[in-house]
């Protein structure tokens, strides 16, 4: 039997990416329901704040990157910090992460 490793850090670093990512695309809500279906009310919030960060940071600067990268970190911490306290939700994120366009 063959064992699979999954690193945790690059799991989260993947998924914050596209939670990033996904806030500005037209299939946003229905993302957001996944989001809440599959960690929770909780991160579901956090989801919209930045969304609302992204969205006003494009309308202001025209896309400069830096929200969207302050961003990105900040949900590698968060997701590193659930994945550490909730394994179990890894294949969750992963399902996330193979849901947004790259």
């Amino acid at each position: 039997m063959t064992q699979t490793v999954i690193h945790q850090p690059r799991v989260a670093w993947d998924a914050a990416r596209a939670f990033v990512r996904m806030t500005a695309y037209p299939s946003y809500e229905g993302y957001a329901n996944q989001v809440y279906q599959r960690l929770g009310p909780e991160i579901s919030v956090l989801l919209e704040e930045t969304r609302t960060r992204v969205i006003d940071n494009l309308i202001r600067t025209g896309g400069d990157r830096y929200v969207t990268d302050v961003e990105a970190a900040k949900w590698r911490v968060r997701l590193e910090d659930l994945l550490r306290d909730r394994p179990e939700l890894t294949g969750a994120l992963l399902d996330l992460t193979g849901m947004a366009p790259r």
